[in-house]
């Protein structure tokens, strides 16, 4: 059971999300009231209070209603990573919140991590207690295994290094805010291309050919396993490469538009 803490909470003000393992997130709502809500779900080491999800979250919400969140291990939430396991969990008390709160309409738009973590949730992966669903997902810049590890890339690299070390974890904790289970990868849950057959609500996938921690390969997983794919020309590596215009088309694209 989800304990929503919402009562009350004005517009563009932080407040509390608790997931059904008891993790306490600390979250913001933004925008103007709609009856459609994004849900956004950052990459490893983001927070609310970054500058590149504050980007995102502020874009987003000049069209609709945000509610963004910081993952359980990053920021000012509680808990510990697990680069996009029990992150399901916080979705789906995110999304139970939108629920609550009166949104006809809600769609998850995750960010490497983040959309590792949208995907799996959408998929209802067993095992978690999952109760809520979306109307739609967008994952950005996602790999579509797990615990990628078939390039050669530098950064993909450093995260394992930072995730499977114990020095890696002090320097993920003090440096990048990010406190990581030390668990992280020594299981093999359900990947976001094996569990997303199971999804049953519209799922798009945005990839860059310039992104330098998953290759196409990962998109080309994601379509194969049946999401639509927006292949960008140019485009980076999640939060930090997301240009305007393209954070417009995923507003548009979550509000039902046809494009």
């Amino acid at each position: 059971m989800h304990l929503v803490m919402h009562d009350a909470v004005p517009e563009d003000a932080s407040f509390v999300l608790r997931t059904a393992d008891g993790v306490r997130l600390r979250a913001v709502r933004r925008g103007p009231r709609s009856h459609v809500w994004i849900v956004v779900a950052h990459g490893f080491s983001g927070s609310v209070d970054g500058a590149a999800v504050r980007r995102v979250v502020d874009r987003l919400s000049t069209r609709t209603t945000v509610l963004a969140y910081d993952a359980r291990g990053h920021g000012r939430s509680g808990g510990l990573s697990t680069l996009g396991d029990r992150e399901v969990l916080d979705v789906d008390a995110a999304v139970a919140y939108a629920r609550a709160s009166g949104a006809e309409r809600v769609v998850t738009v995750g960010f490497s991590m983040g959309g590792a973590a949208v995907l799996r949730h959408a998929s209802g992966v067993p095992g978690y207690g999952l109760t809520q669903a979306p109307d739609a997902v967008v994952a950005v810049s996602s790999t579509g295994a797990w615990s990628e590890r078939s390039t050669a890339r530098g950064p993909l690299r450093r995260l394992h290094l930072l995730v499977e070390t114990g020095p890696g974890r002090t320097v993920a904790r003090r440096v990048l805010n990010a406190r990581v289970d030390p668990s992280t990868w020594r299981v093999r849950p359900v990947a976001p291309a094996e569990a997303l057959g199971w999804a049953v609500m519209p799922v798009l996938v945005v990839h860059g050919d310039r992104d330098d921690y998953f290759g196409l390969e990962h998109p080309r997983a994601l379509a194969a396993a049946g999401a639509a794919v927006w292949l960008e020309p140019g485009l980076g590596h999640a939060e930090v490469a997301v240009g305007l215009e393209l954070l417009d088309r995923i507003a548009a694209y979550a509000s039902g538009a046809d494009l």
